[in-house]
């Protein structure tokens, strides 16, 4: 018998980080079940699903041994392995399988999906940046998905990477995260959300990459269309976030024990008559972060209808009566103007510092273009 079994409780208090608290079970064991629907509830939250453990008592026990107790749905193989991979730490630190805990440690594991769901491989159009042995990088584009989940078993990035690798440049994704079809992911963007992403395509690369945004050492830049005219020219948004109390879908601005904090820094790339084009910068991943915090201050993003913003036709920048070549009910910002422009990463196995860019898509340069023309533009 092993020496937690006779008081479960030497982790106390055990809590999840990021607000996926619910993924204990009583006594502090991760519950493969509630794992498994968080994994299949996951949006664009760009944060993996990690758990604390902090000690009340010294239980001289192996880091691995302890693990296996507290994750039983993995191997003490598959424990030693995330603990290589650099996938848990003991007091911020990278420990050894064999690292003996004390009275007071802090333990932090990034959770794995626990691995299947087979991924049939779909001839999806999908723009590569960059690809080697262990990364690939894509462009990603507007109204696709990044892996299969719920009423949407198919069409995904993830299914056209199956193709990709199958047909064309060979290769698989990480076998992480099988068996919640999502291998390889280590970070996702909404389903409107354009622009740069990384995927890995092996499983050292993917737990490595996975601790960089666990522990945000990524840079991540976004480009946003905003409704108004922001002021001032550039600020830091600390304002905490949660679920929303009452729309299950959304996320709110939460000063309650519920919020978490979330950090957005923002500048003003160029003023248009009642628009703004902003670069953003994260501190911290919350899903909706972007979204949530510049309406809070009043600057929605355009095409957002979920949080204050809308959608827009020609006649809506240029007035009624249209452009030469459209009419003024033309479509013009149908989803949200959000695009993630650049990511920075350490790869995952040279340790070279890498940064890939992907520009702004057709839809955001034509609307950038009539404004430019028809709505004034002030650089800044």
């Amino acid at each position: 018998m092993s020496d937690d079994a006779d008081a479960p409780d030497d982790a106390s208090p055990a809590s999840s980080i990021d607000g996926s608290d619910d993924v204990l079970a009583p006594g502090g064991k991760v519950d493969r079940s509630i794992l498994f629907d968080l994994y299949e509830r996951l949006d664009d939250d760009e944060q993996p699903i990690s758990v604390r453990f902090v000690l009340s008592r010294d239980l001289n026990k192996r880091l691995d041994r302890y693990l296996v107790d507290r994750i039983p749905f993995l191997s003490r193989t598959a424990l030693q392995r995330l603990i290589r991979e650099e996938a848990v730490t003991v007091n911020g630190r990278t420990p050894r399988a064999s690292t003996k805990l004390r009275q007071g440690d802090v333990v932090v594991a990034v959770l794995p999906p626990p691995p299947s769901r087979d991924i049939p491989p779909e001839d999806i159009p999908l723009e590569i940046i960059f690809e080697d042995a262990d990364i690939i990088v894509i462009n990603k584009h507007d109204d696709i998905i990044v892996h299969p989940a719920r009423g949407n078993r198919s069409g995904t990035i993830i299914n056209g990477l199956a193709y990709h690798f199958a047909h064309r440049s060979g290769g698989a994704l990480s076998s992480v995260g099988e068996e919640f079809a999502r291998p390889g992911v280590v970070h996702r963007l909404d389903r409107h959300t354009t622009g740069v992403m990384v995927a890995a395509k092996s499983d050292t690369a993917h737990w490595r990459l996975g601790r960089q945004f666990e522990m945000r050492t990524t840079s991540k830049t976004y480009l946003a269309f905003v409704h108004g005219t922001v002021e001032p020219a550039a600020d830091v948004i600390d304002v905490p976030l949660g679920k929303h109390p009452t729309v299950k879908y959304k996320y709110a601005v939460r000063w309650d024990d519920t919020g978490k904090q979330a950090v957005t820094m923002y500048r003003v790339k160029e003023r248009f008559d009642e628009f703004t084009l902003l670069e953003i910068a994260l501190k911290t991943g919350r899903t909706h972060q972007i979204r949530v915090h510049l309406a809070h201050l009043g600057y929605p993003i355009v095409g957002d209808d979920v949080y204050g913003g809308r959608h827009l036709t020609v006649g809506d920048v240029v007035g009624p009566a249209g452009t030469p070549d459209h009419p003024p009910r033309t479509p013009l910002i149908t989803r949200q103007a959000l695009h993630a422009r650049r990511l920075g990463i350490t790869h995952p196995i040279s340790g070279e510092a890498v940064e890939f860019e992907a520009p702004l898509p057709e839809d955001l340069r034509a609307f950038r273009t009539l404004l430019r023309e028809y709505r004034g533009v002030g650089k800044t």
